[in-house]
């Protein structure tokens, strides 16, 4: 089931978000042409979505498959917060996309910090957020979001993958109308996107930390320098992991990956 566009732009219920869409068929990255829109005076609100890319990437590099049948879009934003604050954009987006499946779908949703969704703990939505910056002042955040839609799982991911990622047609035994998900993803993205910025990031990650199913639980936390293994106990203000190791300390972890240890 493809992303009807007409459909799309008859439905969007949007003030900036999506007002200027570009649609391909596949593209390197979505993440790159936003950028490069944003460079030649894209406006805030400015969204790249393709079938697919050939070089899709999540954190620290890694690759994103982008099999057809997914949902992958960018979108341009011009926050006027200062970089240390802009950060937390993923925290925004990930609330955005974890309310609409609950809302679209019913589906037991959960946030993991920093930038993933998942069903019933399996991935089924990254988050990449890229920013240009001169000194503290952000000049554009572009938030990339890629949904795992249209597809099984176990057809088209490589076998590590299987076990730790899910779909929206895995969990839902169908496809979903991927213009519907689409408009509600955009409008409820601006809707979080602007609390953050007239409200700030406190209500935000207080409805995140809602969704976040590894608070309180004894998780690993990997990185590329070290693996730590302990009790999430939060995420603050800043953004950061609270941990408390095994020999009773607490530390605040801004970089890795979170796992829930099942023994």
């Amino acid at each position: 089931m493809k992303l009807n566009v007409d459909r799309f732009q008859e439905s969007l219920r949007t003030k900036r978000f999506g007002k200027k869409t570009v649609f391909l068929r596949e593209v390197d990255s979505t993440n790159d042409l936003a950028k490069e829109l944003a460079a030649n005076g894209a406006v805030e609100g400015t969204v790249v979505v393709a079938e697919t890319q050939t070089a899709g990437r999540g954190r620290l590099g890694r690759e994103w498959i982008s099999p057809k049948g997914g949902l992958y879009f960018s979108v341009v934003l011009k926050p006027d917060v200062r970089a240390g604050e802009a950060v937390k954009l993923v925290f925004v987006a990930s609330l955005a996309v974890a309310k609409v499946l609950r809302e679209l779908y019913g589906l037991r949703v959960e946030t993991k910090w920093p930038n993933d969704v998942l069903v019933d703990g399996r991935k089924v939505c990254g988050i990449l957020t890229e920013m240009n910056t001169t000194g503290e002042t952000v000049n554009i955040v572009v938030v990339g979001i890629g949904v795992n839609a249209n597809f099984d799982v176990e057809e088209v991911f490589p076998e590590p993958l299987k076990k730790l990622a899910t779909s929206l047609e895995n969990e839902l035994n169908r496809k979903v109308r991927l213009e519907e998900l689409f408009t509600a993803l955009l409008e409820r993205l601006e809707n979080v996107y602007d609390q953050f910025i007239r409200e700030g990031f406190g209500p935000v990650l207080k409805e995140w930390r809602m969704y976040a199913g590894f608070l309180g639980r004894r998780v690993e936390v990997t990185s590329q320098t070290e693996r730590l293994h302990g009790l999430a106990l939060n995420v603050d203000q800043d953004g950061a992991l609270t941990l408390k190791l095994e020999d009773g300390t607490v530390k605040r972890i801004f970089v890795g990956d979170v796992s829930v240890r099942t023994r």
